[in-house]
């Protein structure tokens, strides 16, 4: 799944761990997030969408499977 949350973070200055400690995970769940390693979960998507302010489709995009 591909997402805009690093450039989010980064437009309002906030570090990983500040962006982790305002969604009540580890910086390391960000870091794996913004990477492309771990999808969300619905409930924690709800929540980045909440605290940026967008819908969710605005930060997270499906990525069509490869075949």
């Amino acid at each position: 799944m591909k997402n805009r949350l690093k450039v989010l973070r980064a437009e309002r200055d906030w570090t990983q761990a500040q962006l982790a400690q305002a969604l009540d995970v580890s910086r390391q769940t960000i870091n794996a997030i913004e990477t492309g390693k771990f999808d969300p979960s619905l409930p924690l998507a709800f929540k980045v969408a909440r605290l940026f302010g967008l819908p969710i489709e605005a930060i997270f995009q499906d990525e069509p499977a490869q075949g």
